[in-house]
């Protein structure tokens, strides 16, 4: 891959973007309209909040030197030494001139904003399984509410509420509080909403508190990724008052705002989707959501057939949604399943350019699929828990409610599509690549019940490095050596910011994972308990330097430096190894029999296409 400075202005956002100021609320606002009347208005920090900074070149190579020196020998490492001088001194220096003077000429931005949209939009590689990945809700506590149509229902006027909530400027600002006691209060709340949101952030800074930036927010609604030739785009129609929804490969849309801007009835959205539960019309002999998993490029000339052919009013409809709706018509067998079915599903019942797909299968289990270019996880997080927190405790509908007497073959309008032999073939195509790509994926899980970040963080070490070493390790016991691995860090306490690259193979942990793989009798207990110590805390460095917007080892839009060394990079072809391509952590509590609960690691690995994924796990979790 080869890294470019890309030297020219980024536009300013449109008038209905993050900072656009809020709607007035509709004077007839219904009650349960919104998810909460937040003290502080939605966008309050966003003029103020810091930009990200450019870390200083000498800074940016000594960090990459020090990500270099666990995976080379010293020949390797003098050869690398001398390159990054040269490098320092020469080409480096320029292009970090002509960034920091881009930079200077886009207050309003972050450097890194333009370029990342850039690095998305121009991918041309299908969306599915390379960028968009999936949160799977849990169970809604109250048995009896995970029907498919009650919590489908419920689900969906929550996500309805979080938007209005969201618009109206009523949605709580996204705040890290390190002393919520003086900063998470109705006085603190009072006091700041009367400071100038140019300054409000510094009055925050004041109490220990940290808003983050709240830019993406938009995008999460009315949203979908277009493909073009060689860039797509982000388009978002925030007129629009329809819901998408797919079945079966059918689709179809209603209106869940009415002319007003209130949330249509929840006995109107149940009616509505019960009715397109109950169609029992076969599946379409070409799916077109296929097409959403080909090559952008390959879609992007179908979907100009698509508009040619009579279709653009009826893509508009789906462009313009306030979201894709996806009911599938079968249940969730285990967490294996799950994944699969999140992840990617069958291919014909997902719209994967939209920039988020609510799923709920026959039996009620729940998860958000998300296309990736417009946002982090940030947005979409808040979203998730924001959605299963009213949807569970303030649920529009109960099982004993019933739909309202509403003739919703008017209300609910089936969409279909003209389609050309051309399209038809194409439609073929994608479902045979579609189908080929998802074979290759292999997923298996296994449960780790013997400690957790409780644990850990009472023996004062991070779980999160306690994970990253116990990769290390894992790869070292299969493979025999260390590579550079990838973790990322969001840098949402800046504005604009998207994320930044923690480097977790470091001379700690290759120090710590050969004593304990190759040579544990050689070290005592305390020698072992200091060496982890030892990598806990230079990870927690790495971990707040990349938060800060320091490291500049890979976020930063010119910075690749084994392609910047040209042909020299072929002497280092392990640096491209990326081992959290392989691995998904995350530690939570696992409700056992009988509601007992205990700290529990789920691994969940993405792709492993060598070797045996059972042994890549034994090994990761023996090394825990």
């Amino acid at each position: 891959m080869v890294t470019r400075l890309l030297l020219r202005p980024w536009a300013r956002g449109p008038a209905m973007g993050p900072a656009a100021p809020c709607r007035p609320l509709s004077a007839g606002s219904r009650p349960g309209q919104y998810l909460q009347r937040s003290l502080v208005p939605t966008m309050h920090y966003q003029d103020s909040l810091p930009r990200l900074p450019i870390p200083k070149l000498e800074d940016t190579i000594r960090r990459y030197l020090n990500a270099q020196k666990p995976l080379l020998d010293d020949s390797q490492f003098r050869k690398t030494e001398q390159l990054c001088k040269s490098f320092e001194s020469g080409i480096g220096k320029e292009l970090h001139e002509q960034l920091v003077a881009q930079d200077k000429q886009n207050k309003h931005t972050s450097y890194i904003s333009g370029p990342w949209f850039d690095m998305y939009l121009t991918a041309r590689d299908s969306i599915v399984l390379n960028f968009n990945p999936f949160i799977a809700f849990n169970p809604d506590p109250k048995s009896e509410y995970n029907d498919q149509l009650t919590r489908a229902t419920n689900l969906t006027v929550s996500a309805v509420r979080f938007l209005k909530t969201l618009r109206a400027g009523l949605l709580e600002p996204e705040v890290f509080h390190l002393n919520p006691a003086k900063s998470d209060t109705d006085t603190f709340k009072r006091l700041i909403r009367f400071v100038p949101s140019s300054l409000s952030w510094y009055g925050a800074y004041l109490v220990n508190a940290y808003p983050l930036d709240m830019s993406q927010y938009f995008r999460l609604f009315n949203s979908t990724r277009l493909p073009r030739p060689s860039r797509d785009e982000l388009f978002t129609d925030d007129k629009a008052r329809h819901l998408l929804v797919l079945r079966k490969g059918h689709f179809y849309v209603f209106d869940v705002l009415d002319q007003d801007g209130n949330i249509v009835s929840p006995s109107e959205i149940q009616a509505h989707l019960k009715y397109i539960l109950s169609d029992n019309s076969p599946a379409p002999e070409f799916p077109l959501a296929y097409l959403t998993s080909e090559n952008r490029d390959v879609w992007a000339e179908l979907r100009q057939k698509l508009v040619n052919g009579g279709n653009e009013e009826t893509l508009r409809k789906v462009d313009s949604a306030v979201f894709c709706l996806c009911l599938d018509d079968f249940p969730i067998k285990d967490l294996i399943h799950l994944s699969h079915s999140m992840l990617h599903g069958d291919g014909t019942n997902r719209w994967f350019d939209k920039s988020f797909n609510l799923v709920i299968a026959e039996d009620g289990t729940a998860g958000v699929h998300f296309e990736h270019a417009w946002g982090d996880g940030v947005a979409v997080l808040r979203f998730f828990h924001e959605v299963f927190k009213d949807s569970t405790q303030a649920p529009a509908i109960t099982p004993q409610s019933q739909p309202a007497r509403t003739d919703s073959s008017i209300a609910v309008q089936k969409l279909s599509f003209k389609l050309s032999d051309a399209l038809k073939t194409g439609i073929s195509a994608a479902k045979d690549k579609f189908d080929a790509t998802v074979t290759t994926l292999t997923i298996d899980i296994i449960r780790f019940q013997r400690g957790g970040k409780e644990f850990l963080k009472k023996q004062k070490l991070s779980p999160d490095s306690v994970a990253q070493l116990a990769f290390q390790m894992a790869f070292l016991r299969q493979y025999g050596q260390t590579v550079a691995t990838y973790e990322s860090c969001s840098t949402a306490a800046f504005k604009h910011g998207r994320t930044e690259t923690i480097r977790p193979a470091s001379v700690f942990t290759k120090r710590c994972s050969e004593a304990f793989v190759r040579e544990p009798s050689k070290h005592s207990a305390a020698e072992l308990q200091q060496m982890m110590a030892e990598c806990s805390k230079y990870h927690s460095r790495l971990t707040k330097e990349a938060a800060m917007g320091e490291t500049g080892v890979g976020a930063r839009p010119w910075v690749s430096l084994p392609s910047a060394l040209g042909p020299s990079q072929k002497r280092f072809p392990h640096l491209s190894v990326s081992l959290l391509c392989l691995f998904e952590v995350k530690f939570e509590t696992w409700r056992g029999p009988g509601g007992s609960r205990s700290p529990v690691l789920l691994c969940s690995p993405k792709s492993w296409t060598e070797g045996n994924l059972q042994d890549a796990l034994v090994s990761f979790f023996s090394s825990l």
